[in-house]
């Protein structure tokens, strides 16, 4: 069991600020407990309302990945029972309530699928993994009714999600009011330190945070992380109730594609939630697009990584070469010029053999100049590896375009 709380300034700062909208009662107060070596306990929950975990909670989990390594307990919590409630959290209606087989068929996969972040084999700091059937289903009615005195019906009809549809005049059942009161009710039986989950759930953790109080005298720190969001549209960029997103189980070819689907707008917070790349490599995408580059080149990079992450090297260089291929040939003249190559395909030969310069030196500086296109995609003097498969097209400046064959 892990012992000793790395207390690193930079670390600190990251879980701080990365993907976090909001601390309570207080960031600094979050601060402190960080700085202060103390074992804090986290907890995120996820229901399984569908079979699949997607890139919208990878979010939290990378904030625990985060807290695991500075050596805090980290608990993962599957909603079994609250699942068949149904979270209204975020909802214009009634949310379909699951049934206990259907709850069970969800949660075959779903600890492998995290697992895919977070270290369940840590035998140093063990992941705990939990599920709230545990507690919840041993409540009594009497334990219910004492949970909600705890409440006021003006509270709960103060939730924007219940004040939206009574303005509609949709129906508010009375059994959704239950559904704040079983995930507060989780931070009594875990006893924990800190909750964290989307600003959707924030009604929800609050709830926690009012029982933890009532019956353990204990204070939670709650943490909102950001959600996945169209920021021009407000649209979510990733829902398990409206079948969208990027499952964590795909295969590397769907997930290539699926995350090159993504709105635009979307595409730095994806960088920032959903991948491990240092903020001040996200900021140089971000420069580049203030710069004007083509928002299609820089997602690219972002598929490429999303895909590292899940599936390793390889499978990410192959899905970025498929999907450059299938895809971005499609609008390619059939008529344009054809060059037979060897392989491997060396660019500074091409451009030099071609008689477009006479140098290999010339050659190269037009690649550093930002002149070469790769399937539209501009070369960089950085690019550690150029990735060119059969019928690629080659651009070099505005006059010279052809497909290779390679041999």
């Amino acid at each position: 069991m892990a012992s000793n709380i790395n207390t690193d300034p930079a670390m600190i700062e990251e879980v701080l600020n990365r993907s976090i909208a909001e601390i309570l009662p207080s960031k600094e107060l979050f601060r402190e407990a960080l700085v202060s070596g103390r074992r804090l306990s986290f907890y995120v929950g996820i229901d399984p309302t569908a079979d699949y975990v997607h890139l919208g909670h990878s979010t939290n989990y990378l904030l625990l990945e985060r807290l695991h390594a500075m050596g805090h307990r980290i608990i993962v919590l599957v909603g079994d029972f609250t699942a068949m409630i149904g979270d209204p959290s975020d909802k214009t209606s009634m949310r379909v309530q699951l049934t206990a087989d259907e709850v069970k068929a969800n949660l075959r996969s779903f600890k492998q699928q995290i697992g895919k972040i977070l270290n369940f084999e840590d035998q140093d700091n063990p992941i705990e993994f939990k599920f709230n059937s545990n507690w919840l289903s041993k409540l009594t009615f009497s334990d219910t009714v004492e949970l909600a005195s705890n409440f006021t019906v003006q509270q709960m009809i103060e939730r924007d999600a219940f004040k939206k549809r009574l303005a509609a005049e949709k129906p508010l059942f009375v059994h959704e009011f239950f559904y704040p009161l079983m995930q507060g009710y989780d931070s009594v039986a875990l006893e924990v330190d800190a909750e964290i989950g989307g600003t959707d759930q924030t009604f929800n953790m609050l709830a926690g945070r009012t029982l933890l109080k009532r019956f353990k005298n204990k204070e939670k720190f709650v943490i909102t992380t950001t959600l996945l969001e169209n920021p021009k549209t407000g649209e979510k960029l990733m829902s398990k109730s409206l079948g969208i997103g990027v499952g964590l189980d795909e295969s590397a070819k769907s997930m290539f594609i699926k995350t090159m689907q993504l709105a635009d707008p979307g595409i730095l917070q994806v960088f920032t939630d959903c991948t491990r790349l240092s903020l001040k490599e996200i900021d140089v995408y971000r420069q580049r697009l203030e710069a004007g580059e083509n928002p299609r080149d820089i997602k690219i990079a972002l598929a490429t990584e999303i895909v590292r992450m899940y599936h390793g090297e390889a499978a990410a260089q192959k899905a970025r070469q498929d999907w450059i291929a299938e895809v971005s040939q499609k609008s390619v003249a059939d008529d344009i010029q054809t060059l037979t190559v060897q392989n491997p395909v060396n660019l500074v030969d091409i451009i030099t053999n071609q008689g477009i310069v006479d140098s290999k030196g010339k050659a190269r500086r037009l690649i550093a100049q930002g002149a070469v296109r790769v399937n539209d995609i501009r070369i960089e003097p950085e690019t550690k590896e150029i990735v060119v498969v059969n019928n690629s097209i080659i651009r070099v400046g505005k006059k010279h375009s052809f497909k290779l064959k390679i041999q």
